[in-house]
Order: structure tokens, then sequence, then C-alpha cells
């Protein structure tokens, strides 16, 4: 090991992040099942293929209250 050698960097927010991490254990799981209650689904191919057929088409000027 150098003498010229100095202690890892850790910024103040890593330094909290990790306390926090100390302090409660089980965070990680708690912050994974959150994410899987929003984000992780699994698409319904069939349902978006018939939303993606109903769907009507707009008209090109959207602000065209009257037909000339």
């Amino acid at each position: 090991m150098s003498i010229f050698r100095r202690p890892d960097y850790r910024s103040d927010t890593t330094q909290f992040i990790d306390q926090l991490k100390a302090a409660q254990p089980d965070l990680e799981a708690r912050q994974r099942a959150g994410r899987a209650l929003l984000w992780d689904k699994n698409p319904d191919r069939a349902l978006q293929s018939e939303y993606a057929q109903a769907r009507v088409a707009q008209k090109p000027y959207v602000y065209l209250t009257e037909e000339s």
C-alpha cells in the first residue's frame, strides 16, 4: 500500500444512504415491492391490439370547429 494513497471519497449522500440502509434493513425489499406494485407489469398484448384497432383518428386541425 502506498503512503500517498488517500482514503476513498464518500459523499454525504452516500453516507446518508448507507446509514439509512443500516437503520432499516428491509428498505430495499420494500422498495422492490413498491416497484413491482406500480411498474413491473406484464402487458396484455391482445388487449393492447384491441385498443389500437378501436382508436379514432384525430382530425388534422383540432381547433377547427365548423366544417368549411
